[in-house]
């Protein structure tokens, strides 16, 4: 075997090793570090989003971000789905609009008639309050 052969040969080892290397490597990172958001996907999207996106006709998805609107993270805009179904439900919320969006210090902000609140206890209507409450109660228990 020539020199430039064996050169060749052991360079391809040495490729193929450092790949399987870093796969090993970032598998086991990978697994021990602490999942984050990932529990939403493990389940189905509520029913208020899958109905929501269907409506949109764009499928199913696991959350529903429309044209225009703020954007949070995924669980929060099925919330937002959630909540928006209740308000539609009811004629006396009715008239707010609601958006959940990622304040500048990634804090969830709860946008009502293109106000900000940083929490619930500061919105302006105690049905309000009660059915943002309830969409989260029904969020977690699914």
């Amino acid at each position: 075997m020539s020199f430039t052969m064996l050169f060749a040969v052991a360079a391809a080892i040495t490729l193929v090793g450092g790949i399987i290397g870093y796969l090993i490597f970032t598998s086991k990172r990978s697994s021990s570090e602490p999942v984050s958001e990932e529990k939403f996907m493990r389940q189905p999207p509520p029913a208020e989003t899958l109905a929501a996106t269907k409506a949109d006709k764009k499928g199913v998805a696991f959350f529903d971000h429309d044209q225009g609107e703020k954007l949070a993270a995924p669980f929060a805009e099925q919330i937002e789905d959630i909540l928006r179904a209740k308000i539609e439900a009811d004629p006396a919320l009715k008239k707010y609009q609601i958006d959940l969006g990622t304040g500048a210090n990634q804090s969830l902000e709860i946008w009502v008639d293109g106000t900000a609140y940083a929490s619930v206890d500061e919105l302006p209507d105690e049905r309000l309050k009660e059915a943002f409450r309830a969409a989260v109660e029904k969020w977690n228990s699914k």
